[in-house]
This record gives C-alpha cells, sequence and structure tokens, in this order.
C-alpha cells in the first residue's frame, strides 16, 4: 500500500486549494439543467470515514456542496459531481471549470443513471479538443491503493453493460474521471438507502479510496 502525506494546503500548478483545517474532503459539485446533483449526500461522508479508517490520509467528514458558478471550487483539490438526469454549463462556468481543471483541479464524476448524454455534451464545452478515453485495467488509479484487476467495479447494473471507467487527461494528468454503468457512489451511501450486500459497500468504498489516493498523488 502507497503512504501518502497529504498537507492541508495543496499547491497545484499555482493554484492553492485551501482544504479544512480538520482535513482533506470531497466537495460536491452543484450544477444546473434539472439533474438531481444533491441526491445521496451520505456518501462522501461514508468514503471519507472510511479512507480516515484505512489510509493516513487525514479527512474532514462533511457534506460540503459548492456550486459550480462560484469561484469557491478554486479552494478545494477534489470535486465529486452525480445524478441522473441533465447537465447545462454556462459560459462562464465552462471557462470556471476549464480553469479549475487545468491549473491542477481534479473532477470525479459518477452516472449515477441517465447522465451520461449530458456530461459527454457538456463536458465537450469545457474541452471541445479533448474526448473521453477508457481507461485500461492496468492504469494506475485501479491500483493506487487497493488492487481492482478487472478495473471499475460494477456497484449498481443499470443497463447491464460492463461497467467502465473514462479520462480527460491534461499533460497526461487525469483530470477528469468518469465511471459509467457502475455507480461505486451509490455503494458509499448509508446502506439502508440501496440496500447493497456489505461486501458490494465495501468493494465500493474501497474503489472510493484508490480514486481519491490517485487524485492526490498527482
Amino acid at each position: 500500500m502507497k503512504i501518502l502525506k497529504i498537507l492541508f494546503i495543496i499547491i497545484f500548478s499555482g493554484l492553492i486549494f485551501a482544504q479544512s483545517k480538520d482535513g482533506f474532503q470531497i466537495v460536491r459539485l452543484k450544477y444546473n439543467g434539472g439533474g438531481d446533483w444533491y441526491n445521496d449526500p451520505s456518501s462522501e461522508v461514508n468514503l471519507l470515514n472510511f479512507i480516515q479508517q484505512n489510509t493516513n490520509i487525514k479527512v474532514d467528514a462533511e457534506y460540503k456542496i459548492v456550486d459550480l458558478a462560484s469561484d469557491e471550487i478554486f479552494s478545494y483539490p477534489f470535486l465529486f459531481m452525480t445524478g441522473h438526469g441533465n447537465v447545462v454549463f454556462t459560459n462562464d462556468e465552462v471557462y470556471r471549470l476549464k480553469t479549475y481543471l487545468e491549473n491542477g483541479g481534479f473532477l470525479y464524476i459518477d452516472d449515477d443513471y441517465g447522465l451520461d448524454k449530458a456530461v459527454r455534451r457538456e463536458m465537450k464545452k469545457v474541452f471541445p479538443q479533448n474526448d473521453f478515453v477508457e481507461l485500461p485495467f492496468s492504469y494506475g488509479l485501479y491500483h493506487s491503493f487497493f488492487n481492482f484487476e478487472n478495473g471499475v467495479p460494477k456497484t449498481h447494473e443499470h443497463d447491464g453493460k460492463p461497467a467502465q471507467g473514462f479520462g480527460i487527461f491534461i499533460n497526461n494528468r487525469l483530470a477528469v474521471y468518469y465511471t459509467y454503468e457502475s455507480n461505486p457512489s451509490d455503494g458509499w451511501a448509508d446502506a439502508t438507502v440501496h440496500n447493497d450486500p456489505p461486501a458490494k459497500r465495501e468493494e465500493a468504498l474501497k474503489f472510493g479510496t484508490n480514486i481519491v489516493v490517485w487524485a492526490l498523488s498527482q
């Protein structure tokens, strides 16, 4: 297992991402368009608690929201986006997100079912020249802390297609990670929300840990 020493102020390519004095946070991205960006608020809290129990990363296990329309996004190194429906980025939000990502920020998107078309359309506004590329099973994220030999775990069935993980890279750095037909963030939620078996929830939490470890180690 990789041992990480995470500073509470993390400096990426000239931008300073000020973290809570109590530790690392995963911040939920609020977006427009009608999608339920707010669903399963227990997800990040449970994942952060799992990370603290299993790594030496100190966390602030709080449900934190940041609006894409706000410059507050620049205060956090890790944004999390999910939902079921539509997503619409304004021109200002496109510029803000592009600036955030080009200066070291990380965005994790989890399709909670029905988000795929909108996510691909809107991210194309952010990076017209960059396509999502599928990550091979050998990619470092899948082995950064726990070992996932077959890549993204299949947490929920959705359309029954294989789980996939896609990325957008900036200068060889994974800046956007997108999971499709997988939905690990549902596995982070409280056990009573989706009634997933304990082993399935643990698998999802381990996978979420890998995402955070990889993002912070890049």
